[in-house]
């Protein structure tokens, strides 16, 4: 790969600097792409291939080799793992999502303004994304109906005040989302995906204190949730489904596009309410993970009564039996006009 890519940039007469402007990257990553130190992230292998006009299929397959290789080699049993994976490949079919037009259209939109914000990458600081994550921290929990208002949650968080008439569950709400936002960025940066683990330290963390026996642990009691049709699977029934939403993931997230997956994954989480509480905030944090590990943006859904009976309808409708369109069709209004806010702020 790194001669594919080295040879395409010579070919195209450009300098590596130019290669790393367009990409929004620095230009000594693009050097240790080169020269194989480095091997890029499925999303910078995208622009690579747009920047450098290769052929994206190609591209990808040399990058994903290496990805394998560089993986198993050392494993004295990798070629027998390998050609399991093979025979497993055989019989693998990755759900397949048929979109609106609308959808098409807004997706479309989205990945026009993700290019642009790319090459904007540069304007970003840490004040610009410390305010947005802390709208994201007071929309999230007011949705679930917590009555800090965006400049109390700041106070909260940031100075340790504590708000008067405010109870102590929405104070440790604001500070435990926060703690949780923190540690989503983590996994973005470690490159880690979604697993048991990781899911149930965000629910631990959105929990910690408010629910100290819950936090961290699948229910073992029946829920409901109110105002809904949809009765959540009962208790011995959420681990096999849990267990069955990650290997659903695990074959579907190199397949979908990254609105769909997070749109798709917030909605199983909710669907199967494996928690006794905090499943809506763990969710959105599940779908930002999403989104943020494949170069967008949190996605911002609004508290208000309007969004919100829009969000819950379209959950309600996919959790009857309906279509996921309106759903999927919501998230990705949403994650458009998140992108448009950041870029307005970038200018």
């Amino acid at each position: 790969m790194k001669t594919l890519l080295k040879n395409a940039r010579l070919t195209r007469k450009m300098m590596v600097r130019e290669v790393a402007a367009s990409l929004g990257i620095d230009q000594a990553l693009v050097s240790k792409f080169e020269s194989g130190k480095r091997i890029p992230t499925e999303d910078q292998i995208v622009m690579l291939a747009k920047v450098l006009q290769i052929d994206e299929q190609e591209l990808k397959t040399q990058w994903l080799t290496e990805k394998i290789f560089a993986e198993v080699k050392d494993y004295a049993v990798a070629s027998k793992a390998l050609q399991m994976v093979q025979e497993q490949l055989q019989s693998y079919h990755p759900t397949k999502i048929v979109l609106s037009e609308s959808v098409e259209k807004t997706i479309d939109c989205i990945d026009e303004l993700k290019g642009v914000l790319q090459s904007k990458r540069a304007l970003d600081n840490f004040r610009i994304v410390e305010a947005l994550e802390m709208e994201y921290t007071y929309e999230s929990n007011r949705i679930e109906g917590n009555t800090l208002t965006l400049m109390e949650t700041d106070l909260v968080i940031n100075e340790g005040l504590t708000i008067s008439g405010k109870s102590m569950r929405e104070h440790l709400e604001a500070i435990n989302h926060k703690d949780a936002i923190d540690y989503v960025k983590h996994l973005v940066t470690s490159n880690t995906h979604i697993t048991k683990t990781e899911l149930l330290t965000i629910h631990n963390l959105v929990l910690r204190g408010i629910h100290p026996e819950e936090a961290g642990k699948y229910r073992s009691v029946p829920v409901s949730i109110s105002g809904s049709k949809h009765i959540p699977p009962q208790p011995f029934l959420v681990e096999k489904q849990m267990e069955d939403y990650f290997l659903w993931y695990a074959q579907n997230r190199v397949h979908l596009h990254p609105v769909v997956l997070a749109a798709e994954m917030h909605e199983r989480l909710v669907t199967i309410h494996p928690f006794i509480d905090g499943n809506g905030r763990t969710a959105r944090l599940v779908m930002n993970l999403i989104l943020l590990q494949n170069g967008y943006v949190i996605a911002n859904i609004k508290g208000d009564l309007s969004t919100r009976m829009s969000y819950y309808r379209g959950l309600e409708t996919v959790q009857t039996g309906g279509s996921k369109e309106e759903f999927v069709q919501f998230i990705a209004d949403v994650e458009k006009a998140s992108l448009e806010n950041y870029l307005s702020i970038l200018g």
